[in-house]
């Protein structure tokens, strides 16, 4: 049984091919395609508001420098936010609860990031290694934690994504199968405990929006420090 709960979280196969390349490529089938109208429906248009308030929210913080990244950070949190929400729905696999998923999201994203602030402001990057007024007897041990805490960064995004999806997906998994246990022996408490399931499901379903927007966000906060 404790084994059964997390064969959620394995990639599925089929004829010995992994399934989660189709996964990953299935939500930009809900993406509006670009049409010669400016407005094809109100689907379309309810989309097109969407991705420009993501990418205004996105934008707003950063120079006219950082507007490269508009595409790339608002493409990366449609992403994320179809991959969080569909996985939500019953039978389906999340990507997203895969570390090495997230983490080759994470790693090069930050890393580049790193490589655009040395590469254009490189003494204002390394500057953010040693606050100004430290004393001198401090300095080699602030330059040993600031790096370690740079260096974790992609880590952190990587493990935070992971392991918010993947307890909310065990919870709902536990209570579903707590529901269907007691319904024969205790009706009422197995009520209960739908209405739990209902209440767990609506925040899972802000969770999955939340962490998709707050990994977009502070990818946009470390580009912001480099430009």
């Amino acid at each position: 049984m404790n084994l059964s709960f997390f064969d959620q979280f394995s990639s599925p196969y089929l004829l010995g091919m992994p399934l989660i390349l189709p996964s990953l490529l299935l939500p930009t089938l809900l993406l509006p395609s670009p049409g010669r109208r400016w407005v094809n429906n109100r689907l379309s248009t309810i989309q097109l508001w969407f991705i420009h308030l993501i990418t205004k929210q996105l934008m707003t913080p950063l120079n006219k420098a950082g507007h490269k990244w508009a595409l790339l950070l608002t493409s990366l949190i449609l992403m994320l936010l179809s991959i969080n929400l569909l996985g939500l729905l019953p039978y389906t696999f999340t990507p997203t609860t895969q570390l090495s998923m997230n983490m080759a999201l994470a790693f090069p994203l930050w890393l580049a990031t790193l490589l655009t602030g040395l590469r254009n402001q490189p003494s204002a990057s390394l500057g953010h290694l040693l606050p100004e007024g430290t004393p001198t007897p401090l300095i080699p041990a602030l330059i040993m934690i600031e790096t370690t805490s740079l260096l974790i960064r992609p880590l952190a995004l990587g493990v935070r994504l992971t392991a918010n999806l993947t307890a909310g997906h065990l919870l709902i998994q536990l209570i579903s199968t707590a529901t269907i246990t007691l319904l024969p022996m205790m009706p009422s408490i197995s009520a209960l405990t739908a209405i739990i399931l209902f209440l767990l499901t609506i925040l899972e379903v802000a969770v999955a929006m939340i962490q998709a927007y707050v990994f977009v966000l502070l990818l946009s906060l470390y580009l912001q420090e480099n430009i």
